[in-house]
């Protein structure tokens, strides 16, 4: 009997419209196995149209909750989860975040399989299946079309005036051409004194970050260590040049106590032994684009009794864009207060008063904090994580989930990022406990 796959419509945000199997992954993998066959809830934001999944091999349905194995991108309701079927999806619960203990809770009820890609890593610990350079790709977008609508409210007319939300274009060559532009305007025009000189600052080297600064070095970017930033101010530079920081664990923390020196793994393992170094350079950035991962035992990158204490102290400040890619709320950013959606992106944050207010105006720090950026990006996302996810779905369409845990036939990585076997917490995941 062949083993059904679903790809359920993603419904938790209303412009999702990404798809982690897409219709040129289906024919491949139709082609390599005659035991498996593709079932398709219909979806009429999908960035991919019934017409590919149709041509491709797959059958649309109106209901694929009898799949037997379910791939989605997003949470997925708890009314959708069937007894002792397998799902795979970006669950968020492995840091034991409250608002989805109701689904781990719900799946292991129905005895379930949970396979999240979050945590399909090697043997390193790397990452293996994401979205991350997209975020960053459409996080920098997003943050330097915030920061042209910031500027002018401020009373300054520059080239970032040029650049949309990211969602807007038709594809990622489009608005590399849009950035083209403002690149010349800049080296032709330059930007405005009173912002000079311009310095962006990445907190994080990965593949976020890395998407992120894919987007700001079509720009006329100069690189500068975070040391040179600290000196950058008592140089007279020239307005036509943008400058790149970019802000590793060792820039962001420092131990406590002065007999201590950092240590990347020791600060992993003991995080309680370190505070945070990063306030120092918040004075000389224009723009902070935040890619850091980030859980409760690490120190905050900006608190908000930081922002309170600078805006308050400073007459004119030099901050006036976050692009918080990471976005986890009242996390590392700790204004960040939620995840924005793609229609309604932006927020100024009051650091005086402490409150939040939608859209670009108002005073204080305009922050952008979108938490499904790949979606602005749909196509291309989605096609990326379906070559990552190509050699893994056959596999775990087939296994056979009635053995333990240590003889089940998955791939080392796969079995890496499977949470729930038959309803039960796997080795790996039990600390999860705590939290149900």
């Amino acid at each position: 009997m062949k083993k059904h796959i679903g790809i359920r419509h993603e419904d938790k945000y209303a412009m999702e419209r990404r798809c982690p199997i897409t219709p040129s992954l289906i024919s491949k993998l139709l082609l390599r196995s005659n035991l498996i066959e593709f079932d398709v809830e219909k979806s009429d934001k999908r960035v991919f149209k019934a017409e590919e999944f149709i041509i491709a091999g797959a059958k649309m349905m109106d209901d694929v909750r009898k799949a037997d194995v379910i791939f989605g991108v997003k949470e997925m309701p708890l009314d959708f989860f069937e007894p002792q079927k397998t799902y795979v999806f970006f669950s968020h619960v492995i840091k034991g975040q409250h608002y989805n203990m109701p689904i781990l809770k719900k799946m292991m009820e129905l005895e379930c399989n949970l396979i999240d890609y979050e945590k399909v890593e090697d043997e390193t610990g790397k990452r293996l299946i994401f979205f991350g350079k997209y975020a960053g790709l459409a996080g920098m977008i997003n943050s330097l079309w915030a920061l042209g609508l910031r500027l002018k409210e401020l009373g300054f007319s520059t080239p970032f005036e040029k650049i949309n939300q990211a969602f807007t274009y038709d594809s990622l060559d489009d608005i590399k051409k849009v950035l083209s532009r403002v690149g010349f305007d800049i080296i032709h025009y330059g930007l405005p004194k009173e912002i000079s000189p311009f310095v962006i600052g990445f907190a994080g080297y990965g593949n976020v970050s890395l998407g992120a600064q894919e987007i700001y070095n079509l720009l006329p970017v100069k690189e500068i260590s975070p040391e040179e930033l600290l000196a950058l101010n008592k140089r007279s530079l020239p307005n036509n040049v943008l400058y790149k920081v970019v802000f590793k664990e060792k820039h962001l923390v420092e131990p406590i106590g002065k007999h201590h020196i950092f240590e990347l793994q020791d600060y992993y393992e003991n995080p309680q032994d370190y505070k945070n170094a990063f306030e120092k350079f918040v004075p000389h950035l224009n723009v902070l684009i935040n890619c850091v991962y980030w859980d409760a035992r690490y120190p905050r990158l900006l608190t908000k009794q930081f922002l309170k204490d600078h805006f308050e102290k400073n007459n004119t400040n030099k901050l006036s864009v976050i692009g918080d890619i990471s976005c986890d709320p009242d996390g590392s950013i700790e204004a960040t207060h939620k995840g924005t959606a793609i229609e309604d992106p932006l927020f100024v944050y009051n650091p005086c008063n402490g409150l939040p207010s939608m859209g670009h105006k108002g005073e204080g720090l305009l922050i952008m904090a979108v938490d499904i950026l790949p979606s602005e990006l749909p196509r291309e996302s989605s096609l990326a994580f379906a070559d990552a996810l190509d050699k893994y779905v056959i596999p775990i369409a087939l296994a056979k989930y009635d053995k333990s845990f240590y003889e089940i036939d998955l791939p080392a990585p796969i079995k890496r990022g499977l949470i729930l076997l038959n309803g039960k917490l796997t080795p790996h995941f039990q600390y999860l406990e705590k939290y149900l």
